[in-house]
């Protein structure tokens, strides 16, 4: 199997990339149990992609629950180097218009039922973690989403929360006192493991709401979410696929060597067990 570089992972309303030919799905079985759904591989312009649906087709896992370590560790084994996360969010501020996407540089951290590691036993690793996602990914992103004319915005804050329920009033209107640009409940412990991983991370966040703070607005609904949603998914096909041909092979940004001198635990430290789970992460440090 050719190595798959590019990895998308869809957020809801996202459970299919258009335009990949020579389609087959692949399950992948992760020392953290299985991933969201099937990992679907195919072709665009003869670039190997793998496509994972986040909530799975059906959209059967809520935030809390996605297995997200299964996830980012099965797309890593297939050989990925670039994951592109798609991303349903609300707005924080009044510029951030329903329908805009945001290419964020920043995240605050609300979840608190989350794995959001991959070395939780028998090994310690501390990444640097100051810039949460790639820097040279999100540029790609912007450029091309700024190449289609669609309302893109470069930089800002998520605000990641635990969910499944909506923010207050009082949350929404404290996110905002903070500076944060748009909320949402799945970046997190996606980039945290992305960047663990060595994998180059961004979103693509689609704003479908202005939360609850907005006076003039009326408060985030799901009929409000859904009606945006399918939109915004048209929206982020297009910046897909324009997006994917331009990734360069050669990647120049920190995040291919996240780990190197993260690892603190001493090797002779390190149980058997832990160096097999992890082995696929690790081995270029630890032999």
């Amino acid at each position: 199997m050719p190595k798959v570089r590019i990895g998308v992972i869809g957020g809801t309303g996202l459970y299919q990339m258009e335009g990949l030919t020579q389609l087959r799905e692949l399950h992948v079985e992760t020392p953290f149990g299985k991933p969201s759904d099937a990992i679907t591989l195919g072709n665009l312009e003869g670039i190997p992609v793998a496509f994972l649906p986040r909530h799975g087709r059906g959209h059967r896992f809520s935030p809390t629950h996605i297995p997200a370590r299964a996830n980012i560790y099965a797309l890593k084994s297939l050989g990925v180097e670039h994951i592109i996360s798609v991303s349903a969010v609300g707005s924080l501020k009044e510029e951030i218009v329903p329908l805009d996407i945001v290419i964020p540089d920043q995240l605050i951290d609300r979840t608190r039922s989350r794995s959001n590691t991959f070395f939780d036993q028998g090994m310690v690793a501390h990444v640097a973690f100051a810039q949460p996602f790639c820097p040279a990914l999100s540029d790609i992103l912007f450029q091309q989403a700024q190449g289609l004319g669609v309302p893109v915005h470069r930089g800002g804050t998520y605000v990641v929360m635990e969910g499944p329920q909506f923010s207050t009033k009082a949350e929404s209107h404290l996110y905002r006192s903070w500076g944060a640009s748009v909320i949402g409940m799945t970046a997190l412990p996606e980039a945290k493991l992305a960047r663990e991983a060595e994998i180059c991370y961004a979103t693509l966040a689609c704003a479908t709401d202005y939360d609850c703070w907005h006076e003039a607005e009326a408060s985030v609904s799901v009929e409000m979410v859904l009606a945006n949603l399918q939109k915004n998914v048209a929206t982020s096909q297009r910046i897909l696929q324009r997006v994917i041909p331009q990734i360069p092979l050669d990647r120049c940004c920190p995040c291919p060597s996240a780990l190197q001198k993260a690892i603190v635990t001493a090797p002779e430290a390190i149980p058997q067990e832990t160096r097999e789970r992890l082995v696929l992460l690790i081995r270029k440090y630890i032999p």
